[in-house]
């Protein structure tokens, strides 16, 4: 874990004798750093300073916070770096050079038009009083690299790994693969990667990943915001002795299905064709009134409250705000409509902000679900069943369990039908309009999206248990 105490340096700090620091913050010789985590996505960025000069890694689209530290600081941003080209995540790379004039640099075979300089495998980067190392680390992806950095003293102190070392697992290898490039050709490279690259660095190292547990860009990852380098060797599966061959089947083996959003991620964080964070919610931050909802056409209603016991919009998705929003609307939503946000009052911003994040930029307004059901215009009661209830109405009932795979192996109910949500949009077929059908998950929060998601595809006796799977078989 990051230290929240060190001892100070008169550099950075010159006029006290120790600093206290918040538990994202690092402070080494000759440097400065601090980790900044967004929740809804599992992410890491890292701003890095020394003498007045920094970097951010791996930075979200919504950029202030780090402008806000450059700020605070009195440093200037004059690099920002990737470790690859990202694709759970619309990257800040673009509006940070835009607003700073900062070059962005990434590692060897990394193509795009906005790359100011690609950084050599084992070549040197100048930040004030240190230096940032680039290891070249394909696997996740091929040009993905490791930045590794070095205090004023020359010591190798921290390596910000992105995806293709986390906590407890690795990157998985199946983002990347093209018709010439497998998932396990990819894997054998970041066996390669692994070896060459990260477990010949001292134990003390310590790594600052790209991701924390609930990311879907590894299998399994475990919970924590940093670690050395000898306890991901002696706690890390994929980091124990073994072959090329049983490492190739153990991270290329029992993925799950990636969200559909990753691969538009992708071809996007690769151009230049995409706006600035600020543009967009200038754009989408306009109150819609129910007329001009009624009048559009073909528009996706994203429905972000955490209740929808008084009702819902005929046609609009549910995703609460509280649960992982923006996997579950990457996962189950496309791109390419437009799409109205209705949300709790005081969150409208947050919800067009987490949508952006992941490039759902065509946000045409929001709404707010009081307004709509006062002016008279149609809505769906969604038939919400405590456990018996739910288990009276479900006999004769078409029973579906929309869990994952992993959940479904610690037991399931009688008849249950398994459709994981994730894949529930392309098995609508497997359902009968005609009978009730009955939905349960781990929480009750999974039921109530699918339970919108049928609706809106036109199946009318469909009802949820409020409450998970260990609860019904109580």
């Amino acid at each position: 874990m990051i230290k929240i105490l060190q001892k100070f340096n008169r550099t950075l700090f010159p006029f006290s004798k120790e600093v206290q620091l918040k538990q994202s913050e690092t402070l080494g010789k000759g440097f400065y750093q601090q980790q900044i985590f967004t929740g809804c996505l599992a992410e890491y960025a890292y701003y890095i300073e020394s003498n007045k000069e920094a970097i951010i890694i791996d930075p979200l689209r919504d950029i202030q916070p780090y402008l806000n530290i450059a700020k605070e600081r009195g440093a200037k941003i004059k690099y920002v770096l990737l470790t690859h080209f990202h694709a759970d995540f619309i990257a800040g790379h673009l509006s940070l050079q835009r607003e700073t004039d900062a070059q962005i640099i990434m590692g060897p075979r990394a193509t795009a038009p906005f790359i100011s300089k690609v950084l050599n495998d084992n070549e040197y980067l100048k930040l004030g009083k240190v230096k940032i190392q680039a290891l070249h680390t394909p696997g996740h992806t091929q040009e993905s690299t490791c930045f590794l950095l070095y205090d004023e003293e020359g010591k190798q102190h921290s390596i910000y790994t992105g995806d293709t070392l986390f906590l407890g697992e690795v990157g998985r290898p199946d983002l990347a693969v093209k018709s010439d490039i497998t998932q396990y050709d990819l894997a054998s490279m970041l066996y390669a990667s692994l070896k060459q690259k990260i477990l010949g660095l001292p134990d003390d190292v310590i790594v600052f990943p790209g991701h924390g547990a609930g990311s879907a860009c590894g299998k399994n990852i475990s919970a924590g915001y940093s670690c050395t380098v000898g306890n991901q060797k002696k706690n890390n599966y994929a980091l124990q002795e073994m072959d090329q061959e049983t490492f190739v089947q153990l991270v290329a083996s029992d993925l799950p299905k990636p969200p559909q959003y990753f691969f538009y991620n992708a071809g996007l964080n690769k151009t230049n064709q995409f706006q600035d964070l600020n543009l967009i919610l200038k754009k989408a931050n306009t109150k819609l009134t129910p007329a001009q909802i009624v009048s559009k056409q073909g528009i996706q209603i994203i429905d972000s409250r955490n209740s929808i016991s008084d009702g819902f919009i005929p046609g609009s998705i549910n995703v609460p705000l509280q649960i992982p929003f923006a996997h579950w609307v990457g996962t189950l939503l496309p791109h390419d409509r437009e799409i109205v946000i209705v949300c709790e009052p005081g969150n409208e911003e947050q919800t067009i902000m987490r949508l952006s994040r992941i490039g759902y930029d065509n946000i045409v307004g929001y709404l707010h679900f009081d307004d709509w059901k006062s002016s008279g215009n149609p809505i769906n009661k969604p038939t919400e069943l405590e456990v018996q209830d739910f288990l009276k109405r479900s006999k004769l009932a078409q029973i579906v369990d929309v869990r994952t795979k992993e959940e479904w192996g610690r037991g399931i109910l009688k008849h249950a039908q398994l459709i994981t949500l994730s894949e529930l949009p392309q098995n609508l077929e497997k359902l009968d309009k005609l009978r009730d059908i009955s939905i349960y998950c781990g929480t009750g929060q999974r039921a109530k999206i699918a339970h919108t998601l049928l609706v809106a595809n036109g199946f009318t006796r469909v009802q949820y248990c409020k409450v998970g799977y260990d609860d019904i078989i109580k």
